[in-house]
């Protein structure tokens, strides 16, 4: 669904306090609902949630208030809420807290390509296990890459929420795709927070789709292809925007917070 911006947030192992925290879950296959796959799930980006209360790190994660399309809100703890969302949604779906043992995500594998080709991804590939992140816990983004991607497709609409990061970075007057080269290396974020910067973040359809007054625009994708990067765990060269990154020392962020780059 669609995401929410923060001033301030606790990060620990499993990314931001309460990130991820639910999914919805097709009923008929166990998979998880996710927006890579558009034309089963074609209005995903019309749903919203937000906590009823801010979640905290190393305790139970409270409910979410869900927005439906049509502005009517749920809370997840109904009893009826999955058969609201089903209604929804034109599929069923369950509501759940807890990831399934090997949880598998359908996705658009080129959404350039003159047909379409449905393929299975494993989710939390390389993230903590019961969780429900398609590979690593944080995803980082710099403004310097959002202004190169402006400067090959002016025409496009490059904004922030197209590629759902945890953290934007103004990395100062660096330009271009800045992050590549962090890949290996250290972050520190304000006074605690350390992340090891481990991959290049692929790209895919999701970037491309309608979302609030955000237009559907293929574009978005032809103009990320740019970047091609090797990227490891697929090893092959793909498009990539941002990069993954794992915690090694827990804190807490807050917008405005100093960042320092280590070997």
């Amino acid at each position: 669904m669609m995401g929410e911006e923060l001033n301030a947030s606790d990060v620990a192992e499993r990314g931001l306090a309460g990130d991820r925290a639910y999914a919805l879950i097709e009923k008929d296959d166990g998979k998880v609902v996710s927006a890579k796959q558009p034309r089963k799930w074609p209005r995903l980006f019309d749903f919203r949630a937000s906590f009823v209360e801010p979640p905290q790190i190393g305790k139970q994660m409270p409910p979410v208030w869900v927005t439906l399309p049509n502005g009517d809100r749920v809370s997840s703890d109904r009893p009826d809420v999955d058969q609201i969302l089903s209604g929804a949604l034109d599929r069923a779906v369950t509501f759940e807290a807890m990831a399934p043992a090997k949880p598998m995500v359908e996705y658009l594998e080129d959404p350039l390509a003159p047909s379409e080709v449905i393929t299975n991804f494993p989710a939390a590939l390389g993230s903590p296990s019961g969780t429900f992140f398609d590979y690593a816990a944080l995803h980082l983004l710099t403004t310097a890459t959002i202004d190169r991607l402006r400067e090959i497709y002016p025409q496009g609409r490059f904004e922030v929420r197209r590629f759902r990061p945890n953290i934007v970075i103004d990395p100062g007057g660096a330009k271009g795709f800045v992050e590549n080269a962090w890949v290996g290396r250290t972050l520190t974020i304000g006074n605690a927070l350390r992340l090891r910067i481990t991959d290049p973040c692929p790209r895919c359809v999701m970037t491309t789709l309608p979302q609030g007054d955000l237009p559907r625009d293929l574009g978005i994708l032809r103009a990320a292809a740019e970047n091609r990067v090797r990227v490891p765990f697929a090893n092959q060269d793909m498009p990539s925007v941002g990069v993954y990154a794992t915690v090694l020392r827990a804190g807490t962020i807050r917008r405005g917070d100093a960042i320092t780059l280590d070997d």
